[in-house]
């Protein structure tokens, strides 16, 4: 027997809105359907929160407290990434299927899980008469996967209101297993900040012509060129302070050789930083600004020579760094005046919110109490969230999502068999509840 709230997570997941950059290419219908299905699913809120549509779909709900002192803003977004159709997904990936105990389809863990969840913590609590202490704010975003606008217009909206949050937390943590080698209990990530993203664009022009005589250093030979600079040239590395008190609080759980370096981290940065980058990708991806070349192009026949040499850069700007330091080492290490750079779009790290206030520590403290086996610890998370448009309003920004998650799950978002565990959704929807119970009057 499937429980109310697993069907609703599974009504959701089988709409497919996918978002795209080219809003021409969005199936509007799906998010129609999608908001509607919301709607039905979650009466109460709908009739007792006061409803700002924001973006195309987006939606902002204003949730009274006994106070608007402190208001709390909860994030999720409504849409998805696309499924490539020839990955070999165990079950379809709109399908929401119920398997081995987990919910499998896109979307279940980003980020119909937290939408799901945070609607029906607030629809239980209001069928229970319950005030919170504090507004509480909820933004489900519609456009989070392509850097969309909608939460950049619920900022404006927060900010014409005179809303200056007190907390803000969207998804990007989780109750992580097997996050570090050698270290058995799972760790209650809590993102403090992430990293900044920028893309930019190398390009080589030239004559072009005929493949039967080629001249040598031509637009894909120099480009090439300059993407095995930028490979051999990786940013400086040093570990901020969140993962500084990250590595204090794995100390006691890791192998006995390791411990003291853990421990130690604030005084031994330099060989912990060392240690990190020799580990391997992932770990070192931990201490600097990474450059991947996502996107090649040239010649559009075998038999011409390529005009025009283009290369995508995808950048993700650590902590400390900026986009003109990035800059500035893109152009040294490529050391050519014919390779242009030019900027697609970019976007600074997010400040870095407290991790020992009173916002930090109920975050932790709920973690505690519903999943005691986890060690809650700060961050700086990767990837991007719609939550770095509400640092401009907010000091406080945190990125969590109270589910527990396998390194296999986190590895199927945004890749194939994306899926989440029954139970874990469930003690979800019950980590939100206690934290808006738990509001500070």
């Amino acid at each position: 027997m499937v429980s109310e709230p697993v069907a609703k997570l599974q009504a959701l997941v089988r709409i497919p809105t996918v978002s795209d950059r080219d809003q021409a290419l969005v199936d509007t219908a799906a998010f129609d359907r999608l908001l509607a299905e919301h709607e039905r699913l979650f009466p109460r809120l709908y009739d007792a929160l006061e409803l700002t549509r924001v973006g195309s779909h987006g939606l902002l709900f204003r949730w009274a407290g006994a106070s608007d002192d402190q208001p709390v803003v909860l994030m999720a977004h409504l849409d998805v990434v696309p499924v490539d159709e020839s990955a070999p997904w165990q079950h379809p990936p709109f399908g929401a299927e119920i398997h081995d105990g987990a919910i499998w389809g896109r979307g279940t863990l980003d980020d119909k899980g937290c939408v799901v969840a945070i609607s029906e913590a607030v629809e239980r609590l209001l069928a229970q008469g319950f005030t919170p202490a504090q507004d509480v704010w909820l933004s489900f975003g519609s456009d989070e996967e392509v850097s969309g606008t909608a939460a950049v217009e619920a900022v404006a909206e927060l900010t014409g209101r005179g809303v200056e949050p007190w907390l803000v937390i969207d998804e990007g943590g989780a109750i992580a297993g097997q996050a570090f080698p050698g270290i058995k209990p799972p760790v209650g990530a809590i993102g403090v900040t992430e990293k900044g993203t920028t893309s930019v664009e190398l390009r080589v022009d030239g004559r072009g012509g005929h493949a039967s005589t080629p001249a040598r250093n031509g637009p894909t030979a120099r480009l090439a060129r300059a993407i095995l600079k930028v490979d051999r040239a990786p940013m400086p590395a040093s570990i901020p302070a969140p993962t500084v008190e990250l590595f204090r609080r794995l100390a006691p759980h890791a192998p006995r050789p390791l411990r003291p370096l853990m421990a130690n981290a604030e005084r031994l940065r330099p060989a912990l930083t060392r240690a990190l980058v020799a580990a391997g990708p992932e770990s070192a991806a931990m201490t600097r600004t990474t450059f991947a070349t996502t996107t090649l192009s040239g010649s559009p026949a075998l038999n011409v020579i390529a005009s025009s040499a283009r290369a995508g850069i995808n950048i993700r700007v650590m902590v400390g760094d900026t986009v003109s330091d990035v800059i500035a080492h893109l152009r040294k290490a490529i050391g050519d005046k014919q390779v242009e750079i030019e900027i697609l779009e970019q976007g600074e790290a997010s400040p870095v919110s407290p991790f020992d206030d009173e916002a930090f520590r109920l975050i932790e403290s709920t973690i505690v109490e519903l999943f005691p086996e986890a060690i809650p610890a700060p961050y700086v998370m990767m990837a991007a969230t719609d939550s770095r448009h509400f640092t401009a309003i907010c000091p406080r920004v945190y990125r969590f999502a109270p589910f527990r998650m396998s390194q296999a799950q986190r590895q199927a978002i945004h890749s194939y068999d994306e899926h989440i565990g029954v139970d874990d959704f469930l003690l979800g929807i019950d980590w939100y509840q206690r934290l808006i119970e738990r509001l500070p009057t």
